[in-house]
């Protein structure tokens, strides 16, 4: 993920990009001073008395200046500079209480690469401030071409200094990634609930009842106890069919037990597409368990769109390995106008699948046909947890 996004390169000219650069060349050097003198002074009064506890908390609040000072340099840099500047994560320690607090400030790498900063900048400000003035006074006609130079410097230094690092940005991502998949597996718990609810359990206790005045007929009209018993019957193996149903739902024992071309040709054979449905896996090995069962229930909840609201003749499935990547694709001839939209089905699987670090993409015009086409890793630490 780029942590700097820069403006467009354009050629140097006499324009409002220009004026920004030169007030923030300017603005270099009373900052660097500034920022120069109260860093190294808080800092070295650490330092110094570091090994007191009085120390600690000087140098943990140096620090914590330190960070709230970088925002305010993203900020100028944002603002003068039109640098797209990511906001790092706060600080997090690994217990409550101000002294893990303090420690963690104390090994927070955005605050000590504040402070080289803010020590890079005294000579940098300086230089940039006596050139950007003498380019004012004497060099007027190369003032474009120098500020853009000497605002190019200043960008390396905030991008490389004050933007969060990549890990900071992974941990972003991962945190995002464990929200999402914490939702999805309460909303499928709910609908394994409400399915459970409604279905099976409902059946059971009408089939208790019905068992019962069975029972009661049984001495006074064997007939109708015998009918009643038949009926029962019938709603047993309803009540068995649905419970395998919702089984399936959360797994399916052919998943586990022989992989995704048995699973997804049980899934194609169930689906209700009047033209049916073409299946293609060409898999050499079995991906991880976790990712066998993202890419099922892609398949699946894709199938079953396309009965239901694509209005779908024909689907073509295809499954197949890309060196350490699965790919799937789901084609289908319906109405099309399928897109992602926040909360629906589409961005729901759009969330488990990048939720590893998979892509998920859709192509679907009106008028059809629509083409979803999904990237999964062969093999993920955490696919596992994403998958439930």
């Amino acid at each position: 993920m780029d942590l700097m996004k820069p403006e467009p390169a354009t050629r140097p000219r006499f324009d409002a990009r220009m004026w920004r650069e030169v007030a923030y060349l300017l603005s270099d050097f009373p900052i660097g001073v500034l920022g120069f003198a109260l860093t190294v002074t808080l800092i070295a009064v650490g330092i110094g008395t570091v090994f007191t506890i009085v120390g600690i908390w000087i140098l943990a609040g140096a620090l914590f200046g330190l960070r709230a000072a970088s925002r305010m340099e993203r900020a100028r840099a944002r603002a003068l500079l039109g640098e797209a500047v990511a906001e790092p994560l706060p600080v997090q320690a690994k217990r409550s209480g101000p002294l893990y607090r303090a420690l963690a400030v104390l090994g927070d790498g955005l605050a000590w690469r504040t402070a080289l900063y803010f020590v890079v900048m005294l000579p940098w400000g300086i230089l940039t401030f006596a050139l950007t003035l003498v380019s004012l006074i004497v060099m007027f006609p190369l003032l474009p071409w120098i500020t853009r130079g000497l605002s190019y410097v200043n960008r390396l230094l905030v991008g490389s200094l004050l933007s969060p690092g990549s890990l900071d940005e992974r941990v972003r991502e991962l945190e995002d990634d464990r929200g999402t998949v914490v939702d999805s597996a309460a909303a499928d718990l709910r609908r394994i609930e409400r399915d459970l609810h409604d279905g099976a359990q409902a059946r059971l206790v009408a089939l208790a009842m019905d068992l019962g005045l069975a029972k009661e007929k049984l001495t006074e009209d064997p007939e109708a106890a015998a009918r009643m018993v038949s009926d029962a019957h019938g709603e047993v193996k309803l009540a068995l069919q649905e419970l395998r149903d919702l089984a399936r739902g959360i797994h399916p024992a052919v998943l586990t037990d022989r992989g995704l071309d048995a699973a997804l040709s049980s899934v194609a054979s169930r689906c209700r597409i009047p033209g049916g449905v073409r299946l293609s896996v060409e898999l050499d090995e079995r991906p991880a368990s976790a990712i066998e069962g993202i890419a099922y229930f892609t398949v699946s909840e894709l199938l079953t769109n396309a009965a239901k609201h694509a209005r779908a003749q024909t689907a073509h499935v295809e499954v197949w390995r890309s060196g350490e990547r699965l790919m799937l694709q789901v084609r289908d001839d319906g109405v099309g106008g399928a897109v992602e939209r926040r909360g629906g089905g589409l961005a729901g699987l759009a969330e488990r699948i990048r939720a590893v670090d998979g892509v998920f993409v859709v192509g679907s015009p009106v008028g059809g046909p629509t083409v979803v086409t999904a990237e999964l890793p062969w093999r993920t630490r955490n696919a596992a947890t994403s998958a439930s």
